[in-house]
């Protein structure tokens, strides 16, 4: 089972106790995944389809509670390659389903409205419900163990523009793009998503993705780490094999023992601890000279034997 349908499966049981609350959450399951037919009669009658039971429920109990209208439930099997069960609604015609039509927004007057739903949403609550109902029709979302992703997918441009508005409400930033003949909106952050769920009512999925993110979080944080220190040895190493080649070319050219001291006694110190960090080297002269001074007296080697290289090179030019 996905997440999706775990937060679907949990947000089935959520009931929102308002009227106007529950008109929204039905109107955007409607939405997403309903269908409105005219009879020869000229009444209309109202169709939605789901592939979560759940979902099916949830939609069967909010006209019921609210319209005395005469339903039906079919089960079928979907025509795709999965061939999933389809679970369809059906509202059959009637005068009582143009009311249900008005109060939803879905009908004005005579006509369809397939633009804006927000004169349903002037309450906070009514935006909750809303967003509730568009993601158990059309949302869904990542676990957390991959990447952070939400989306609500819709065809209708109208009403993809008015769950961002919606979500904006809360101070989630959504963003819509469209592919082929849908509209996307979707967020990508951790902390928007759950507060998304937070929103909707989903705590148990909520309570779940905030525990794997935790986990997520701290064992990048370690990786971070070992791959920083890793880097950091890496570097130390290189630098400690250059070192102890450049001293080694001091050593054949003309020896140590006409370096001054403090360099002779530095040479000396990394040629016997070649594997030894600059700390390790400050202990082992017994704090006498810091980190940046025992730093200094290398890269002064360095030099030194980069310039008998030079010499040599020119040497053997001419």
């Amino acid at each position: 089972m996905s997440f999706s349908t775990d937060v679907k499966n949990e947000l089935a049981r959520v009931s929102a106790e308002e009227e106007c609350c529950q008109l929204a959450e039905l109107t955007a399951l409607m939405r997403m995944g309903g269908t409105i037919l005219i009879s020869g009669r000229g009444h209309p009658g109202m169709n939605f389809t789901t592939e979560n039971p759940a979902v099916a429920r949830k939609v069967l109990t909010l006209i019921k509670r609210n319209f005395k209208l005469r339903t039906e439930v079919l089960v079928s099997r979907g025509r795709r390659l999965k061939k999933r069960i389809v679970y369809a609604i059906k509202v059959a015609p009637a005068p009582l389903v143009s009311e249900l039509l008005a109060q939803l927004g879905l009908l004005q007057g005579e006509q369809l409205n397939v633009a804006s739903d927000r004169s349903l949403l002037r309450r906070l609550c009514c935006r909750r419900a809303y967003l509730r109902g568009a993601f158990l029709g059309g949302g869904s979302v990542n676990r957390p163990e991959g990447n952070y992703h939400l989306e609500l997918v819709t065809e209708n441009g109208n009403f993809a523009e008015t769950l961002v508005w919606a979500m904006k409400s809360y101070g989630l930033t959504a963003r819509v793009t469209d592919r082929k003949n849908e509209y996307i909106v979707y967020l990508k952050d951790g902390d928007a998503i759950t507060t998304f769920l937070q929103v909707i009512g989903a705590h148990d999925a909520l309570m779940q993705f905030e525990n794997i993110r935790v986990v997520k979080d701290m064992r990048n944080q370690v990786n971070r780490l070992v791959n920083c220190e890793t880097a950091n040895l890496q570097k130390t190493v290189n630098a400690s094999v250059r070192q102890i080649e450049k001293i080694r070319r001091i050593v054949q050219e003309q020896g140590l023992s006409d370096l001054p001291p403090a360099l002779r006694e530095t040479a000396e110190l990394r040629l016997s601890y070649p594997e030894a960090t600059l700390y390790e080297l400050v202990d082992l002269l017994g704090g006498r000279v810091g980190k940046s001074g025992i730093n200094h007296r290398l890269r002064k080697l360095e030099r030194i034997a980069d310039e008998m290289e030079a010499e040599g090179t020119n040497e053997t030019g001419s």
